[in-house]
């Protein structure tokens, strides 16, 4: 069997890896599940306790990264780098480790199109921190630059598998940001603030 054929497996189980409940349980002894908004996610986690939100952030990245990198080492194309980036997104989102009900995927998602197509990553950064700081919505940013990402990967050049794995991911992670859409339609949804609890 050739090893491109585990590429999409390495990518969904390394994006599996629910590093917000993790941190979150060996630092408190708490259910991050139980907190908040009931997220594992970096943003949910930070609430709870900065330096534990910022480790889960780079790591949730960190782990999509890698498996786009471990895609390249074992000699995969740019389709198999994209099933890696997807892989790792659908690992994230529906974690095999939390009965497949994990984040939504917006870290994994960078770190993995990161690897993929940095400059189009950037410019969505860019769209993501001028809707942070005039909002201070974290979703509706998180929204609004995954939507935007497409575009802008198809602007840089992107080949079209790549594009289509930009297409699939974006619109997983929106869709899994649906109770954030209907909070913010309803003026409900919270604002992030950097105040937040530390420990």
């Amino acid at each position: 069997m050739k090893l491109e054929y585990l590429i999409p497996l390495i990518g969904y189980l390394l994006g599996a890896i629910p590093f917000g409940f993790i941190l979150v349980k060996a630092a408190s002894g708490n259910d991050i599940r139980l907190a908040g908004s009931g997220n594992i996610g970096a943003t949910n986690v930070f609430r709870q306790s900065r330096l534990v939100g910022i480790l889960t952030l780079v790591l949730d990245a960190g782990k999509g990264y890698l498996a786009v990198l471990i895609a390249g080492w074992l000699g995969g194309d740019a389709s198999w780098q994209a099933a890696a980036a997807l892989g790792a997104v659908l690992g994230h989102v529906f974690t095999v480790f939390l009965r497949f009900k994990g984040g939504k995927g917006v870290a994994t998602g960078f770190g993995a199109f990161l690897a993929l197509t940095p400059a189009a990553v950037g410019t969505t950064m860019v769209v993501f921190f001028l809707a942070a700081a005039l909002t201070r919505y974290v979703s509706l940013a998180s929204i609004l630059a995954t939507g935007a990402y497409p575009l802008w990967a198809y602007l840089y050049h992107e080949p079209p598998v790549t594009l289509g794995a930009a297409v699939l991911g974006s619109a997983l992670i929106i869709a899994k940001h649906h109770q954030n859409i209907w909070r913010l339609l309803r003026g409900k949804e919270s604002k992030f603030a950097l105040g937040s609890r530390s420990g």
